[in-house]
């Protein structure tokens, strides 16, 4: 007695792939298991996994979806140009380096603690950007003393509230006092803060020295985050030869 023949194989439905739109509808994904992993690492990846500003930052080819703080900054306020020479301050993985070149800035230098891969044509650099000779080193690459200063960067944290909050400061503080030292008059700064993460000292001295100063919450920002931007924009220029107006 002959076999049956078998049953040809059955066809898998695959769902074509879809734009991601921003208001598409989003599975929810959970990690299937959290082995090696520390609760707040488990809750990082699932973040990542359920960001749609990931999704769409691999998409556009976007090394970090950072990237979408800045185009939104930059479409509501209009401060890169072409022929605009950056400095980025923090600027690892290249995120904002990679928007500023795509909308014509003329150089780009950027500094990171961390490595950074080559985004020609700018210039990055490997070094603390609180260090004094690091500020002489980018006017010296740039070329030129900038039109904007980026700086999107926050310290690492210990969990000691007092500590991490001093930390922040510091280095909101010392991107501010660099802007107000290099930037071209009419220049503008665009630096990453936390609500409640800077001094009314500081924030006094921006609105001395530029002509507008605003706090900025990007969509892509998570709304859970205390992250917030502040863009100051109309640098007056330098009244006392080389510092800030007093």
């Amino acid at each position: 007695m002959s076999e049956p023949p078998p049953e040809p194989p059955k066809k898998r439905m695959v769902r074509p792939p879809t734009r991601g739109g921003d208001n598409e509808r989003v599975t929810s994904v959970r990690l299937k298991t959290a082995k090696m992993r520390t609760p707040s690492s488990q809750a990082w990846l699932e973040r990542q996994l359920n960001d749609p500003f990931v999704a769409k930052a691999k998409a556009q080819g976007y090394r970090s979806r950072a990237a979408f703080k800045l185009i939104e900054i930059d479409d509501r306020m209009n401060l890169i140009r072409r022929g605009s020479k950056v400095i980025d301050l923090g600027c690892a993985p290249g995120g904002w380096v990679q928007v500023a070149l795509e909308r014509g800035a003329g150089a780009v230098v950027g500094v990171d603690l961390l490595p950074v891969e080559p985004l020609p044509p700018a210039d990055l650099l490997q070094m603390d950007f609180t260090d004094p000779a690091c500020g002489p080193l980018l006017i010296e690459r740039l070329g030129a003393m900038p039109d904007l200063v980026l700086c999107d960067i926050a310290p690492n944290t210990i969990g000691h509230k007092q500590t991490d909050h001093l930390r922040i400061i510091a280095l909101i503080e010392a991107a501010a006092d660099f802007a107000i030292q290099v930037l071209k008059p009419g220049g503008a700064l665009v630096c990453k803060a936390f609500q409640g993460g800077e001094t009314a000292a500081m924030l006094k001295a921006l609105k001395a020295n530029f002509t507008d100063v605003k706090h900025v919450k990007p969509k892509a920002s998570r709304s859970g985050s205390s992250e917030l931007y502040l863009v100051a924009t109309g640098f007056k220029g330098r009244s006392d030869g080389g510092g800030r107006q007093r």
